[in-house]
């Protein structure tokens, strides 16, 4: 997905049904001159709203209730109900004036429009507009061949002419009020960038979101069937729910687009997945049919965009519009892996009037919920060289920390802005070998990944939901792999496994195939999942397969807010599991595990505690900015050194050593002294010195304003100034559970807490001064204790 193009909103570049709206009443899907009609109205209402006042009161008096004492009940010469026969062009537009009299009752026109006096120029150019729809809508009806159509087209021609009548505003009369279903087109589509491409970099996310923007512009344009039309197409159907949404769509969406004085919607903001099942099939084959038809007349920079990635898009986009379990369609889909609410970012917008849509992130293509969960069992290693991830970077933080003021001594963030322009230019970074000894061991798989080689998809059998039979094919795929894998487990065994409906598999699909796989059982009221399988295929080995695997899977459980994994591995598989973060040291309670999974003999049991803020399918590409970030400082840094010094002569005039600050330029390069003392190197020890020097300090006359965290309702603004606080009764709670393990940790804590007093106060305060005198006395017990030269 290199090509970052798009196509401009409303362009019919692609799509014969999707480029322009066909009017009320024009039959079929596409829209032919549509557009033109639509102008003409428009036209037509600015001629008649810059006429002068007695030619629009004119106009009102046809469709007007008579006024004229005696109580006539005439309610204009206009028939509320259009004839049988189509209206001829020259009737409707004979010329009539205020002092003819009404064909109805007799009384001029004039008596019609008494009422209208004193009413305001707009409210009179507003009525007008309803007028002009009313007969629109008038032509409409007759034209429409359609029953269903026409009984809309009727009910909303006496609606506007009722609305001129008692001079209010349309108002349709329904059980139900838009949306009509949650979550929305628009939010469904965000959501599923969100949860396929969120990890891709930012050019390739944007030609993701021109592809997005493409088709709601598309839905929002697209013209209906009829529901007998779709009878004759799908009669198995829904035919009653199709009606019901045709009747709203044309309602809230369709006709308010050329009659203005209805209020109108967008198709994907008030209809959700029902809707857009119902079209997306035949959708799909009209658009990529007339996208090759017209491959000729596109753009050569919109080609590959729309005759490559859009076909791409649809096919994934399909997959989870028919899916039963897709999570996208969720409305707890953003809900984050701490409960609380996944910063989201404006990425689409619905063409012409729409609401900011929203996406999230997660494994790339998963079936999720039809899935399993796990139960005990032994792993191989997957490959020798396991895979890279991918998942969504946590982007609010940067954010955040961007707003904050920056720490004395931090890196300038002007210049960390220019490095990093140079890092994300590819003309300035030259891509690392995937061959290269410096390259993760998840590249090849992430970049495979993009190009859609491959696929993850969670999948599990289900017993309650009709069963798809792709996803069984890749079940007894997977029972296959780790069956070949796994020789020493018996067949029968990771059969039951692999189809337990507890359990579920995050598979590896390659050309349609599974080539490999992870199963796993959750257990959300323990707070931890175990693995159960683990396999890659042999001749898919040494690829990277596994890591990416593995990171797939371990956000797909931070976004189910599980953060521990669990597993018995064999001798072959230990080797694989250390490198993915597992350790013998478990984090888990032991009563939250017992009974719940069983031992093996044989087998180790290890675990892995996940970070809920680390992107783990993208950590290597993170680690690797970060490296080039310090190697550009440094080279940065080694270039402001320009001046070159001679060297030193006092070595062969007999002297055995210098102190490092004479060296000239030493202090130039940045270089500062370090306080020496002795390192304890008995953790005992160490925390009882520690321990004195800490109860000294916190007894001093001058160390008040440091017992306890700041509180921001008395230092308002505090900890947006201050971004590392730090406070005595922090560091004693520190020092309890022996965090302290060198004296530097603890030194630089206490460091921490005058200089952050100094950055917050003015010099004059007595916050300020505390601070100095503190900080002097803390040194001296600190060289007391031998800790530092003295």
């Amino acid at each position: 997905m290199a090509d970052s193009g798009g196509i401009q909103q409303g362009s019919p570049a692609i799509g014969a049904a999707g480029s322009v709206p066909a009017a009320p009443g024009a039959g079929g899907t596409e829209g032919s001159g549509a557009a033109g009609g639509s102008a003409r109205i428009a036209v037509k209402k600015a001629q008649l709203r810059s006429a002068p006042r007695p030619k629009k009161l004119e106009k009102l008096g046809v469709y007007s209730s008579c006024k004229a004492e005696g109580a006539c009940k005439c309610n204009g010469w206009k028939s509320q109900n259009p004839p049988p026969t189509p209206p001829r062009t020259d009737q409707q537009s004979n010329a009539v004036n205020l002092q003819e009299p009404c064909r109805s009752c007799s009384h001029t026109l004039g008596d019609h429009v008494t009422h209208l006096e004193n009413v305001s120029e707009e409210e009179i150019n507003r009525l007008l507009g309803i007028v002009l729809d009313v007969e629109y809508l008038y032509t409409c009806v007759h034209k429409e061949e359609d029953a269903d159509t026409k009984q809309v087209y009727f009910s909303l021609f006496k609606l506007l002419r009722k609305s001129i009548l008692q001079m209010g505003k349309p108002m349709l009369e329904a059980q139900e009020s838009p949306p009509f279903e949650k979550p929305s087109i628009e939010q469904g589509v965000n959501n599923f960038v969100q949860y396929k491409f969120s990890h891709l970099p930012s050019k390739e996310r944007q030609t993701i979101m021109e592809l997005a923007k493409m088709f709601l512009n598309q839905i929002n344009y697209w013209q209906l069937e009829t529901p007998s039309q779709r009878r004759q197409r799908v009669p198995t159907d829904d035919a009653a729910g199709y009606k019901a949404n045709y009747t709203r769509w044309l309602c809230y969406c369709n006709v308010p687009q050329f009659c203005d004085s209805l209020p109108r919607y967008e198709t994907t903001q008030i209809f959700g997945r029902t809707l857009l099942r119902s079209v997306f099939t035949v959708m799909r084959k009209q658009l990529l049919e007339q996208a090759r038809q017209e491959k000729d007349k596109l753009p050569p920079e919109k080609r590959t965009l729309i005759l490559t990635h859009f076909p791409k898009f649809l096919s994934m986009l399909e997959e989870e519009v028919y899916s039963h379990s897709s999570p996208i369609w969720s409305q707890d889909f953003l809900a984050g892996a701490t409960g609380g609410q996944i910063p989201i970012h404006t990425v689409i917008s619905a063409p012409p009037v729409a609401r900011p849509l929203y996406y999230s992130t997660s494994p790339v293509s998963v079936d999720p919920s039809t899935c399993g969960s796990v139960s005990p069992a032994r792993k191989t290693v997957l490959e020798s060289n396991p895979v890279g991830e991918k998942r969504k970077p946590s982007e609010p933080l940067p954010h955040e920390e961007n707003k904050r003021p920056r720490v004395v001594g931090d890196i300038p963030l002007d210049l960390i802005n220019e490095v990093m322009a140079t890092i994300t230019d590819p003309a300035a970074v030259p891509e690392t070998s995937l061959l290269s000894a410096h390259s993760a061991r998840d590249e090849a798989a992430r970049l495979e990944e993009r190009r859609g080689v491959i696929e993850f998809h969670v999948i599990g059998n289900s017993l309650n939901q009709k069963p798809n039979k792709r996803i069984l094919m890749w079940l007894v795929g997977l029972q296959n792999v780790f069956s070949h894998q796994l020789p020493r487990m018996p067949k029968e065994y990771i059969t039951r496994l692999v189809f337990d409906p507890k359990h579920k598999t995050l598979s590896l699909i390659k050309d349609g195939r599974v080539i490999g796989g992870i199963c796993f059982r959750m257990f959300p009221s323990q707070g931890f999942t175990e693995i159960v399988f683990c396999a890659v295929t042999s001749n898919e080995q040494v690829k990277g397969y596994g890591t990416h695997l593995m990171n797939h899977l371990k956000e797909y459980h931070i976004k189910h807010e599980i953060l521990n994994f669990l597993t018995y591995a064999d001798e072959y598989a230990i080797g694989y599991f250390k490198k993915q973060g597992f350790s013998k040291d478990i984090k888990v309670p032991k009563s939250k595990y017992v009974g719940y999974i069983k031992d093996y003999e044989g087998a180790t049991l290890m675990g892995c505690e996940l970070n809920p803020s680390i992107p783990y399918t993208e950590f290597s590409v993170i680690i690797k900015k970060q490296k080039e970030i310090i190697k550009k400082l440094i080279e940065r840094k080694q270039a402001q050194i320009r001046k070159v010094y001679p060297g030193l002569s006092c070595f062969k005039e007999g002297v055995r050593q210098i102190p490092i600050e004479s060296i000239p330029g030493i202090r130039e390069t940045g270089w500062k002294p370090v306080g020496k003392g002795k390192e304890l190197k008995d953790p005992d020890q160490l925390y009882s010195t520690l321990k004195t020097i800490l109860q000294h300090v916190k007894s001093h006359q001058n160390a008040w304003p440091f017992m306890e965290p700041v509180k921001k309702t008395e230092a308002p603004g505090y900890y947006q100034v201050i971004r590392f606080p730090m406070d005595l009764k922090t560091m004693s709670e520190r020092l309890k559970s022996r965090y302290y393990t060198t004296r530097k940790l603890f030194m630089a804590d206490m460091q921490r807490i005058f200089t952050n007093c100094r950055e917050y106060n003015p010099p004059e305060s007595e916050y300020y001064k505390c601070a100095n005198l503190l900080e002097k006395f803390f040194y001296t017990k600190i060289k007391e204790a031998g800790l530092i030269e003295k």
